[in-house]
Order: C-alpha cells, then structure tokens, then sequence
C-alpha cells in the first residue's frame, strides 16, 4: 500500500509500504478516508525525538471504514465507517477503568523506554516512533487498529467524514482542556493557541457555559476563525500586553482557566511578553514553555492552568514559584478520547460542535509532504491539512 513516511528532518515522501495485517482477535483493518495533520506530529518531522526511523508511517487522527475485523470483535463489522481514537489503550487496566485511556499500561509497544523517559509507561499512539510506544501511522491507505471495540467508533450518518475526522484527537483534547480545567458557568476563559485544538477548547468552554472565552494568538486569520466559529474573543499577542488585557477583561482579577493549546513548536511573541521577560532568558529550541509561562502568570489566584500542548521532556525557566504561591491548579494529560469521543460524535450529530472549517487545505495522499509544509509553516491560511489516500 502507499503511505506518507519520514524519510529525514524535514523530509517527507510517500512509499509502497506491507499492507497491515491481523495480529490478534480483537484487531481490525480501517481502509483510511480522511487523516489530518496535528502539532504534535511537528517534533517528529524536524527529527527531534529519538528513536524514529527512516520509513516510519506518520499520522494519529483518522477516519474510514472498516476493511477487515478479527474474531474477537464484536461492535464493528466490515463497511463501517469509523473514526479511530489517536490514543491506543486496552479499555480492562486500572487506569482505562479510571477514563485514563493515554495512560493505559498495555496500550504501548515499548513500556521501558516511556518507563525510562517519563517514569512511568504509557498508551500507545498511532504514527509515533516504534520505541515510544506508537504503531503505524494514519498517512496510509490501511491502518491496522488493535483493540478494536474500544478505541474505534462508529459515525453517526448526519457527520460528515470532514467534520468527524477531528474527532479522533482534536477535538477530544479541546474538550478535555475544558473539562479538565474545571471551566465552570460564569468562568473567564484564556485560550492560548488558535490552531484546532485551541479553537475546540474555546468551543468546548463555551458549551460548559464559560461567560468569556479569550484565544490568543498572532495569526489574523486564525482569530477571525476563532471569533467566527467558536465566538471568541481575540488577542493578538504581537500587538497587545496579553496580561493586562486579561485583567481587564475578567474584573481586575485574571481569568478561571487558563489553557495553554500550544505546545513546544510554538514561535515566541515578539516582543517578549511579561513572562518572558520575569523569565529573563529563553530556553533552548525545544520544548520552550513561554505559553505555560504566560498563562502561569496571567490566571487568577486560585485558578487552573491546563497544558494541551505537546512536550516530550525538559523543560527550563518554570514559575514554579508563581504555581505555588498563587494557589494554582495545574494540570495536563494526553487526550483520553474513548472518554468523550462517543459524546463528541453526538454533538456533532446535533450540530452543536462544528469542526469541517479546520481542514483548511484538502489534499491527496501524494501530496503529503506539500501538505506538512503548509502545516508547519501555518502558510497560506492552513489550519489543518487532511489527506484522502483513496481519493
């Protein structure tokens, strides 16, 4: 079959790759509609987490129908249309039990190298290197799905494949940033990131009844989506203290929650923001912190920071302080989607959550590598870019 592998740093090119098979009773085989790109598959593009190699598939977030089921499995049959949780859990440990399903001990690959990296091991993830607990990616016309009945999900009919592809990651981590933050009716809410996982969360507090919904970033058509889709207010950090607005907009205080939706490629405003310059010195290339930084220093006494964004290590110049003496809860995750992926699809069904405005630039399979160019250097007004490998 053809799929999009990673050739190099910033290299990228589609190859005949073997066709996934059946491992066990309660894998399936997905013939791939639709897959979007993601922030998170950044890092792996510019070749800075260890242990990817030459010709491994990319992509966690998909939809398509199902091709091929093995014996063990009991909700989904052959043409099924599907969208597929990017994170991999078994949905029997102590943590699925718990909805941890990215915290899943049996979800990855290589749990001593997560074990080693992180202390303790986690799920798995679609299109991450195979050492790091990942499977073969979504870029690809057949994706082998393990665990079946618990990480795949039928689509209602009224869902378009545009729209129901973002249920596979983004959207459950904008919800997950909502809720998780504890946004309350009444809250003032601070986005940090307009990106698709940046405008979910900003929809996702909206619905959970948030007065004010603020989304930060320096890409004007990226604000007009938030504003226009979301019906967020916006701020452009290049052009506004992010702080002091902030104050001013939730009563002199600072906002409920605070969401950082950025993750370490994100380009640092200019000039420095306030936290930045408390900081005094910018950390190297990877993993900077200046959003979580930010919004540290920007949330209110007693208030919650929840990190979306993608880290995979170290981090330099934290407020710890700050954390500590303003009485912060601060909380992340990777997306649990089996936890919300069934109630995401609902609303989508409803028209209650809008998500087909983020594929921004549609492509075919073959122009992958065209496609994550667009993707990572936000050109041409691309939010996501989705790929069809059938046409």
């Amino acid at each position: 079959m053809r799929a999009l592998c990673w050739e190099g740093v910033d290299s990228l090119a589609v190859r005949q790759v073997p066709d996934p098979e059946l491992r066990n009773a309660h894998d399936m085989i997905v013939r791939v509609r639709r897959s979007a790109t993601c922030g998170a598959d950044l890092p792996l593009l510019g070749g800075r987490l260890p242990f990817l190699a030459a010709g491994d598939v990319l992509g966690h977030e998909f939809l398509g129908e199902v091709a091929e089921v093995g014996p063990e499995v009991r909700r989904h049959r052959v043409g099924d249309r599907v969208v597929v949780s990017a994170a991999i859990a078994c949905g029997s440990c102590w943590y699925c039990r718990r909805g941890l399903h990215s915290c899943c001990d049996n979800g990855g690959t290589a749990p001593a190298v997560t074990e080693s990296a992180w202390g303790q091991p986690t799920g798995g993830c679609y299109g991450a290197p195979r050492a790091m607990g990942g499977f073969a990616g979504s870029h690809a016309e057949y994706v082998r799905v393990p665990y079946a009945d618990v990480g795949a999900f039928a689509v209602p009919e009224p869902v378009s494949d545009d729209r129901a592809v973002f249920a596979a990651d983004a959207a459950p981590a904008g919800w997950m940033g909502a809720e998780l933050g504890e946004v309350r009716p009444g809250d003032v809410v601070a986005v940090w990131g307009a990106g698709a996982v940046g405008q979910l969360t900003a929809q996702a507090a909206a619905l959970l009844g948030a007065d004010r919904v603020i989304v930060i970033d320096r890409h004007p058509e990226r604000l007009r989506m938030a504003e226009r889709h979301a019906g967020a207010e916006t701020l452009n950090y290049e052009q506004t203290d992010v702080p002091a607005e902030l104050r001013e907009r939730s009563g002199g205080r600072g906002p409920d929650v605070c969401v950082e939706a950025v993750g370490a490629d994100g380009s640092s405003p200019t000039p420095p923001s306030l936290a930045q310059r408390f900081a005094g010195r910018r950390a190297g290339p990877v993993d900077d912190p200046f959003a979580v930084r930010e919004a540290v220093h920007a949330c209110r006494k007693g208030g919650t920071v929840f990190v979306s964004g993608t880290f995979s290590g170290f981090v330099d110049t934290f407020p710890l302080g700050a954390v500590m003496n303003k009485g912060l809860t601060l909380r992340s995750a990777r997306q649990h989607g089996q936890r919300w992926i069934p109630m995401l699809l609902d609303r989508m069904a409803r028209d209650e959550l809008r998500t087909e405005h983020l594929a921004t630039h549609r492509l075919p399979l073959e122009q992958g590598a065209a496609g994550y160019e667009l993707f990572r250097d936000r050109a041409d007004g691309c939010v996501r870019a989705v790929f069809t490998p059938h046409g």
